[in-house]
């Protein structure tokens, strides 16, 4: 261990942007094992370490680094999946660079260990090698519904079958995964990946029951009555809108509806319309992660020219850099200090629009630099598509109210300390309590969720 002065930092092996762009294969390729053992043995094994504590799951970081640099990666595995639920999607997904990463002692001059990249590494050899996650096989004879099949979802349906309770999860789409299967595009997370561990769950007792929208196909109320305890993990998937002219014009897209759509396409599922930017000018509005995922959909989808307007600079981004780095790769051009006020319609369909100019002026109470609009600085530009990814709030089904599930004035669901909502046995976390946020923290819900419905049972 310690090794940081003689090797360096390396991040995994990616494909050449020509190859990567004409499909939607993933781009980050998985470490070797000498590669794994490198970046583990450059580990300091801090007294105090930073990247459990910014970790949301707290995962057991050093102790697995130091099982992968002496080569004992079946106490690698265990640590590893004890603490998260899918480390292999979480060593994908996750922003480490803002996170774990972004902690790690070694970042003050000599670059972070690649926690993600060896996480990933830890489970999907693990899996190669035949290692099994431990599940309960006595059964303790009690039963929880899921309406959701997140990552809110899936972690606490993991951690309930561990101890023996029955899951059923009630998915509305076609396949189980919710955000993680049609939110995120394959070329960061396969879907392969998210199906062998729905299929790991399914073995150890999880019964998945797709295309089943609660409140129409089947209802709350007889969830309820078939299981001693429900959780609402719906997500959080309506879009926020700037309020501008002509924001609902054909042509004007939400980022969510996009990505979602092109995902139905490549899986051969029915969508509601067609959204086409092949050949075509397109605009995106936003700074985070889901832009970024709807500027390299687009260029993967073969559109002409794909331009990202983020009001504020690229250091001020809310989302990864590695992701900004990876669509400025892939060809996407940006435009900074740049916010929406006006979209500009020719015969029904977009055909511009027009943006203001701003600077970041003093901070406010949270120590972000306020966005001030420039006067007389207004442009307009022409396009054929724009995509707006400005965040999301949780949509509010009529079921919620109708069972006495209280939601707060922006749609979130109400919970207590444990989860629990308004309504006795009936939890609720994730992205519906949150608002948009992390896969990792809608994990760590589900996680924590599980010991308190335990504890409710009194197991």
């Amino acid at each position: 261990m310690q090794n940081f002065l003689s090797l360096d930092r390396v991040e995994p092996k990616k494909r050449l942007v020509g190859e990567r762009v004409k499909n939607f294969d993933e781009v980050y390729e998985v470490f070797d094992r000498v590669e794994a053992k490198n970046q583990s043995e450059r580990c300091v094994q801090c007294g105090d370490p930073y990247c459990m504590t910014k970790c949301p799951l707290h995962n057991f970081i050093p102790q697995w680094l130091k099982a992968i640099a002496d080569t004992n990666l079946e106490l690698a595995f265990k640590l590893s999946n004890e603490s998260s639920p899918f480390p292999e999607i979480m060593g994908r997904v996750c922003p480490q660079d803002v996170l774990c990463e972004g902690d790690c002692t070694l970042n003050d001059g000599h670059g972070a260990i690649t926690i993600g990249s060896i996480e990933r590494y830890v489970t999907e050899k693990g899996f190669s090698k035949g290692f099994e996650i431990e599940f309960r096989d006595e059964k303790i004879g009690k039963s929880v519904g899921i309406i959701g099949s997140g990552p809110a979802g899936l972690s606490l349906a993991t951690y309930l079958l561990r101890a023996g309770v029955d899951v059923t999860i009630y998915e509305r789409d076609s396949k189980a995964g919710g955000l993680l299967t049609y939110g995120i595009p394959g070329f960061k997370l396969d879907k392969d990946v998210i199906q062998k561990r729905v299929e790991l769950l399914e073995k150890a007792g999880l019964v998945v029951k797709t295309d089943c929208e609660v409140g129409k196909d089947i209802s709350f109320e007889e969830i309820s009555k078939n299981h001693d305890a429900s959780f609402i993990g719906i997500g959080s998937t309506k879009a926020k809108k700037v309020g501008i002219e002509n924001e609902n014009s054909d042509g004007v897209y939400m980022a969510m509806e996009f990505l979602t759509t092109i995902q139905k396409k490549l899986f051969g599922e029915k969508i509601e319309k067609n959204i086409d930017v092949k050949d075509k000018n397109v605009i995106v509005v936003g700074g985070g992660d889901t832009a970024m995922d709807c500027i390299r959909t687009a260029i993967r989808e073969g559109a002409k020219s794909v331009t990202c307007h983020y009001r504020r600079d690229s250091k001020n981004m809310p989302g990864s850099f590695k992701e900004y780095r990876n669509s400025v790769e892939e060809g996407a051009d940006f435009e900074f200090y740049s916010t929406p006020k006006a979209i500009n319609v020719e015969n029904g369909k977009v055909s511009g629009i027009t943006f203001a100019k701003t600077e970041l002026s003093e901070a406010d109470e949270s120590g972000r630099k306020r966005v001030v609009e420039i006067q007389n600085s207004l442009e307009t530009i022409e396009t054929d598509i724009i995509i707006m990814a400005l965040g999301f709030n949780p949509e509010v089904p009529k079921f919620l109210a109708e069972n006495g599930v209280k939601t707060n004035s922006w749609g979130g669901i109400e919970i207590s300390e444990t989860g629990e909502t308004s309504s006795n046995n009936v939890y609720s976390g994730g992205d519906a309590t949150r608002g948009a946020d992390l896969v990792v923290r809608a994990a760590f819900d589900g996680r924590e969720i599980a010991k308190h419905i335990l504890k409710s049972f009194e197991v």
